[in-house]
């Protein structure tokens, strides 16, 4: 079945019918959702389609993922990213690439062109900095323009995401919040380009959420971080230049970013774009850490929580003591009392009604 739909969507895309192509490979990958040459052929077809960030990226990116030594899907993540100018993903990509397939010249020619771009950015960048004067530091509440489009067309509203998100930011970084309560760490997976972010969260047994905007401007991927929280996740931005951003995700009618210049003068407040200018944000980031705070949790996890607040305020004795006497009891005692624990072994001391036993191995 997934042969015949895979050859049926290489006709229509040979035949330029390129969303009948996907739509296919979309069926397609539906039954092998782990059959890597799926997802790096309709990378191939949503790049003609120009579906280029949450689609042909992150179908090239599920591509390396499944698997690593192919070196087309390399291929299809640079030439979506060279259409982004995002020279530096691709040119990444293409070294990748290359090193999987040397005899191929196409990597060598692509990477010659970034590098031409790369130094063409670079240039101008240089020449940006140099004719700027020192001045005080310029930082605008942006206010994202509500957009109206009325056509005679009727169109399917967009549905609602799974998570919500905000963003605010500082000079030298974005800040992104995805609310996501209670999701593993191992069920999140952040890739950040040099103006894309590509946000997967997979729990079994539910719908995946994928939020893969195009950025404003340009990150710094190397110098970005993330962090999964009880209640969000937490993806933090390195700006490649201090300008303000208008808002989270890049549009052909975005403003003229204006540079913000660091002031030696003192710190200021990060700025927080919003459609709604007169939201506090600094009273929503209070709320989400009281509720972290007052978390309810139950049985073990409630007793865990209770005994990490304990260490982590606690002084170095007082750790030694806790960890010294839960390792030599067997899990039975755990005391804060370095005086009474330090100079002698801890025996084990278990609950009324059970006895302690020595397992030989």
């Amino acid at each position: 079945m997934t042969t015949d739909l895979k050859q049926r969507a290489m006709d229509a895309f040979v035949d330029d019918h390129l969303e009948l192509a996907v739509d296919l490979y979309s069926q397609a990958i539906a039954i092998s959702p782990t059959n890597a040459e799926l997802f790096a052929d309709r990378a191939q077809a949503n790049i003609k389609l120009k579906n280029l960030t949450a689609e042909a990226v992150a179908d090239a990116n599920k591509a390396i993922e499944l698997d690593p030594s192919m070196s087309k899907a390399y291929l299809r993540k640079a030439s979506a990213c060279m259409k982004l100018e995002e020279y530096q993903t691709a040119k990444a990509a293409l070294e990748t690439g290359a090193s999987l397939a040397p005899e191929d010249s196409r990597f060598t020619n692509l990477i010659e062109e970034c590098d031409q771009h790369i130094a063409e950015e670079t240039g101008d960048m240089q020449n940006e900095v140099s004719e700027e004067a020192p001045t005080e530091v310029v930082l605008q509440e942006v206010v994202q323009p509500e957009t109206s489009v009325f056509s005679e067309v009727t169109v399917a509203a967009a549905p609602k995401p799974k998570y919500r998100h905000e963003f605010y930011q500082k000079p030298e970084e974005v800040v992104v919040t995805i609310f996501a309560k209670r999701v593993p760490a191992e069920n999140v997976t952040i890739d950040f380009g040099e103006q894309i972010l590509s946000v997967t969260i997979d729990v079994t047994g539910e719908e995946a959420y994928q939020f893969q905007p195009r950025l404003f401007g340009k990150i710094i991927p190397d110098k970005c971080k993330y962090e999964v929280l009880s209640t969000k996740v937490e993806i933090r931005l390195a700006k490649a230049e201090p300008i303000q951003w208008a808002s989270l995700e890049f549009s052909g009618q975005s403003a003229v970013p204006v540079r913000v210049i660091s002031s030696a003068t003192g710190s200021l407040r990060p700025t927080y774009p919003s459609s709604k200018p007169t939201k506090d944000w600094d009273k929503l980031e209070a709320e989400v850490k009281k509720e972290e705070k007052e978390e309810k949790l139950d049985g073990d996890a409630a007793l865990n929580k209770f005994f990490r607040e304990i260490y982590a305020d606690a002084d170095e004795d007082t750790r030694r003591a806790m960890k010294k006497s839960f390792v030599e009891s067997n899990g039975t005692v755990l005391s804060t009392n370095w005086k009474e624990v330090g100079s002698k072994k801890v025996e084990g001391s278990p609950p009324d009604g059970m006895e302690m036993k020595k397992w030989e191995l």
